[in-house]
């Protein structure tokens, strides 16, 4: 079975990986595209779920609440972060476009019964640059473990044309807390311009995964083990939504020893 799930150019469902489908145990991801007036509705799920507004505009319905017309970037592009709504187990869900937007929905594993939907305002998620050089990659953290969840680790990356990104390889396949944690994890892409494509490799150290792949506009590469960097062509910006998710919300990882000397000089 590949690890890449081709994105939809038509519809409204863009992609879709369930835990059946990419036959692991956590995470679940989807993107939707709403034209402007147009409304998506989702049944209650029994897990846990983050609506990460992409760009456009929208209101999320859950019946006992509504958040109206979060969301105010046009493209994952611009340099401001998105609005998401966290959910736990039990909502049905009613997504109204207010122009054309994209939304997409991380889920994972739900146990904890204390825990309430809640807006994640733009201004609270925190953003931060991370490494050096054509190294150098814009983080911001949307769901993460410092924000309370039950397993849904969210975040978006951007990473410059000409850049490698999650790299020197890492992994996070092993339970050696504080060292490693074990989380599954999908990456979908995003393409400027839209015609591009990025580079990206998931390895183990037998090498029993290894698999490279060229990832168009839309695509989701799951993660179930191993190291997995990315790297974008010379003209051509990515951007790559993270979800993770595994037995414990934390999110420790291990560089490939071979690679490790590119953060150590």
């Amino acid at each position: 079975m590949s690890l890449l799930v081709k994105g939809s150019s038509v519809g409204q469902k863009i992609v879709e990986v369930t835990p059946e489908s990419a036959r692991w145990k956590y995470v679940g991801f989807s993107a939707f595209r709403l034209e402007a007036g147009e409304s998506i509705s989702f049944d209650a799920s029994k897990r846990e779920q983050c609506f990460v507004v992409l760009q456009g505009n929208v209101t999320i319905d859950i019946g006992s609440m509504a958040w109206r017309e979060i969301g105010t970037r046009n493209s994952v592009f611009d340099d401001v972060s998105p609005a998401a709504v966290y959910l736990p187990a039990g909502h049905a869900v009613t997504v109204t476009a207010h122009c054309n937007a994209e939304i997409a929905i991380a889920s994972a594993p739900a146990s904890r019964s204390d825990l309430a939907p809640r807006l994640i305002k733009p201004e609270d998620m925190n953003r931060s640059v991370r490494g050096q050089g054509s190294n150098t990659r814009y983080i911001c953290d949307i769901l993460p473990a410092t924000e309370v969840a039950d397993s849904l680790l969210v975040v978006e990356v951007r990473t410059p044309a000409g850049h490698s990104s999650s790299y020197p390889p890492h992994k996070h396949d092993q339970d050696a807390i504080p060292v490693e944690s074990v989380l599954e994890e999908t990456y979908y892409h995003r393409l400027n311009p839209s015609q591009g494509f990025a580079f990206q490799r998931v390895y183990t150290d037998d090498r029993s995964i290894d698999e490279s792949m060229a990832v168009e506009d839309h695509g989701v590469v799951m993660v179930p083990r191993g190291y997995h960097p990315v790297v974008m062509p010379h003209g051509y910006e990515g951007y790559y939504l993270n979800v993770m998710a595994g037995p414990k919300r934390q999110w420790h990882f291990k560089n490939d020893p071979s690679h490790e000397w590119l953060i150590k000089t």
